[in-house]
């Protein structure tokens, strides 16, 4: 009897075990030195080996962006195109061409704001060893800088520069467009939580079980643990872009990345631009208007485009918000 009860028992922790749920956790890993910046993936996931499987997946789609489209490395795509363009038609790839449809329909969004071609004067700063063209350098380079000048033929899927001169950065949407990239490398192995980031510019899948994920925004002026409010989302894409990224300062002025196209300088309207939305293409696309057009001129652009939230930090300090978001009036109590 005794046996028999034994034997009983240990078929119904079988049958529990098949039947339980697997273990299951959130599986994070930081990776440094793709695509210039800090790449974070956090998902969940109920086998360790199918997580570290799909990140190495999704890194691995990462440094094939960053090999197609880095402007540092000369065998680049990005880069070829920037050697030959001027020359006449140059077939390119399909995911190049894309995304260079994609980044002139930004340029016609923005008012111009977003313009790939600012790297025809772009290039001519360094951050990193504090290096900026003079006043004579900008003039001779800016007739060059013109998103019209990138001429695309979808029937022969080429691309060609209208002068000599033009070069092309997608530095200010590549990022993004590699987020969305690896969140369908996540989807397409069946995971439904997770959270990607490459520098500045993020996208979350799900929530955190009945939760949203809290995304901070960094204060401008302070340490990078300082943030100036949380967003929760869920399901949704965030970018931000500062004036703190990449700069040096001299004599006073702040020469950071994000240059004007209108006046090759660095743009310097706002501190910083939070933009919410589906993608993080978009929203990474999106990011720099305010910089260039100033907070209230961008503002408009933003609350004509109903899929997007923004919060601009102006140069003052002051924090605006998009309809979509802005907060609710503050009442006095009553007395």
């Amino acid at each position: 009897m005794k046996i028999q009860t034994l034997k009983c028992v240990a078929y119904l922790a079988a049958l529990l075990g098949l039947a339980g749920p697997a273990h299951a956790e959130w599986v994070r890993r930081v990776t440094d030195g793709i695509m210039g910046t800090r790449i974070t993936v956090e998902l969940w996931s109920e086998d360790q080996q199918k997580a570290d499987g799909a990140i190495d997946a999704l890194l691995e789609e990462m440094r094939h962006i960053d090999d197609s489209m880095s402007t540092y490395k000369p065998s680049s795509e990005v880069s070829q195109v920037n050697a030959k363009a001027a020359d006449g038609p140059m077939r390119i790839s399909k995911e190049l061409f894309d995304l260079l449809v994609t980044a002139k329909e930004y340029s016609v969004i923005t008012d111009g704001a977003f313009d790939i071609t600012y790297a025809s004067v772009g290039y001519l700063y360094d951050f990193r060893q504090h290096v900026h063209p003079d006043e004579k350098q900008i003039d001779k380079a800016l007739p060059a800088v013109n998103f019209r000048h990138v001429l695309l033929n979808p029937k022969n899927q080429t691309v060609q520069f209208s002068q000599k001169g033009v070069r092309i950065d997608l530095g200010g949407i590549a990022k993004g467009y590699s987020v969305d990239r690896g969140i369908d490398v996540l989807k397409a192995r069946g995971f439904t939580r997770a959270y990607v980031s490459a520098g500045g510019d993020s996208r979350i899948i799900g929530d955190r079980f009945g939760k949203p994920w809290m995304v901070g925004i960094r204060d401008p002026r302070k340490g990078e643990g300082e943030v100036i409010t949380r967003i929760p989302l869920v399901d949704a894409a965030i970018s931000t872009s500062g004036d703190y990224e990449r700069f040096f300062e001299e004599d006073g002025v702040r020469y950071h990345h994000i240059i004007d196209p209108h006046t090759g300088h660095s743009a310097s309207k706002v501190r910083s631009a939070t933009i919410i939305g589906p993608y993080a293409t978009r929203t990474d696309g999106l990011s720099k208007t305010a910089f260039v057009l100033g907070p209230e001129k961008a503002m408009e652009i933003y609350n004509r485009i109903d899929d997007i939230d923004a919060i601009i930090v102006k140069l003052d300090g002051t924090v605006i918000y998009s309809k979509g978001i802005e907060p609710a009036p503050r009442h006095a109590p009553s007395k």
